[in-house]
This record gives structure tokens, C-alpha cells and sequence, in this order.
């Protein structure tokens, strides 16, 4: 299993950071989590073929998670490939059809299958050999973590969220965690992580995990990244990562 970050930032332009957006290879196959704005640029880069990917995972519907999702349909309608299957959260079917249906001359042409994904659910995306398992993150729209079990290993990927006891609940014994990290210690801020906080989570749990990377990082966070390291080093069994655009993570 590969996991690629094609982008660790956030809805705030940054250099060398685009929006939320990961690439997993199972077994070659592609499965794209989230894809805010920039990620789709990153494909060429990441050695991704567009029309290979037919299957996206949505943690929830803010412009920094899907803005390049009708982008991808677009792109890969104008290479003949027309079908997609996106799962996400309440409201994905609607805010879907809504955006698209503004483009006819697209929608007309491809077929895209949209599945509402409630928390506890266990699916096996069609043409994967893994095993998928959403719960319910602490957000202020309707939002999923996932946690994705195949042959060679597992991860947990939290969308943007509080640390919450769902999310940490998933994540117990995965191989990697990735969780967002969005701003510096001594931050007041809700529906988001800062190490401490996270820190606090993983304590009050100390459950067997392995590596943790952090991602979505704001501006804000700029400076403050090793800080995050050694506020976080021994909570688990592996490494503390720090996610940078077009990194490659292998389980």
C-alpha cells in the first residue's frame, strides 16, 4: 500500500502546500481521498493518471475537500472515461447533483454513482480488495474519518475534526494515523487540532498505535511544525510525520 499526499494545506493559499487531497495504490489500483483545489494539478507530478481514477472517498463537503472533484469528472469525461464512484457523508448526493447540474453538457455524458456513507458503516469500495470503515468526526458540517484495512497494512485518515474519542476509537492499532494538524500549540480554536490537544487525546487513550502524520496544516502552523513533533514524540509506536505535497508513505 503507497499513500501519497497530493496536497497538506488548507483554503488559505500557501507555497508549496494545495488543498486537502491523498492518493492510496492498493495493489496498483488508485483510491483518492478528499480533493480540494490544486490537487488535480498534482497528479502529473504524483505519476497519477486521471482516467485511472474512478473512486473517491469524501470526508465532508468544504471547498478545500472537493473543489477539483468536478474538475476530475470533467477531465476524464474529455478522455472518454465517464464512469465515477464517490462516497461521502449526508449531503454529497445533493451538492453533487447541484454543482454538476449547472455544466449540462457534462451531465448528460458521464455516470457517476454517488453512495451517502452514515458512521459505523463497513464497505468494500467495488473493484478493491480492502475493507473500508467510516465514523463520525467532530466538525462543523457532517464529516467521516476512515479507516482503510487491506492485506499489507491499515490507516486511519481523519478529515478535518476535533480529537475525538470516534476518531481515536477507529484508530486503535492502525499502522498510521493520519490527522490533521491545523494549528500551533496555544491555539484557541474549535472543529480543529493543535498538538496539544491532540496530544491530550492520545493520552487519555494510550492506545497501541503505530506512526502518526499531520497534515492540513494553516499558515499559521508555519514555524511551529517541529514544535508538533516533540509535543507528540512517544504517543506512538512509530514515527511523528509531518505530511508535505507529493510525499510517498508506504505500509
Amino acid at each position: 500500500m503507497e499513500i501519497t499526499f497530493l496536497g497538506t494545506g488548507v483554503a488559505i493559499p500557501q507555497k508549496g502546500r494545495v488543498q486537502s487531497g491523498v492518493m492510496v495504490r492498493l495493489e496498483e489500483k488508485p483510491l483518492l481521498i478528499d480533493c480540494g483545489s490544486g490537487v488535480l494539478s498534482r497528479f502529473p507530478d504524483a505519476g497519477i493518471l486521471h482516467t485511472n481514477v474512478d473512486t473517491v472517498l469524501l470526508s465532508h463537503l468544504h471547498l478545500d475537500h472537493v473543489a477539483d472533484l468536478i474538475p476530475l469528472v470533467k477531465a476524464n469525461w474529455l478522455r472518454g472515461k465517464t464512469d465515477m464512484r464517490i462516497y461521502g457523508p449526508d449531503g454529497t448526493e445533493d451538492w453533487f447533483s447541484t454543482v454538476l447540474g449547472a455544466y449540462e453538457y457534462i451531465l448528460d455524458g458521464v455516470n457517476v454513482d454517488v453512495i451517502e456513507l452514515s458512521p459505523g458503516k463497513e464497505f468494500t469500495p467495488e473493484g478493491f480488495d480492502c475493507e473500508i470503515t467510516c465514523a463520525a468526526a467532530a466538525h462543523s458540517v457532517p464529516t467521516l474519518a476512515y479507516r482503510v484495512t487491506a492485506e499489507d497494512g491499515e490507516f486511519v485518515y481523519s478529515g478535518d475534526t476535533e480529537p475525538c474519542r470516534d476518531v481515536m476509537d477507529l484508530a486503535v492499532e492502525t499502522d498510521l494515523l493520519i490527522h490533521e494538524c491545523s494549528f500551533p500549540a496555544g491555539t484557541k480554536v474549535t472543529n480543529h487540532t493543535t498538538p496539544v490537544t491532540l496530544a491530550e487525546m492520545l493520552e487519555e487513550y494510550n492506545m497501541e498505535i503505530g506512526s502518526i502524520c499531520l497534515t492540513h496544516f494553516y499558515p499559521e502552523m508555519r514555524g511551529h511544525e517541529r514544535e508538533a513533533v516533540h509535543r507528540l514524540k512517544g504517543y506512538g509506536d512509530g514515527e511523528i510525520i509531518l505530511a508535505e505535497d507529493l510525499m510517498r508513505l508506504e505500509l
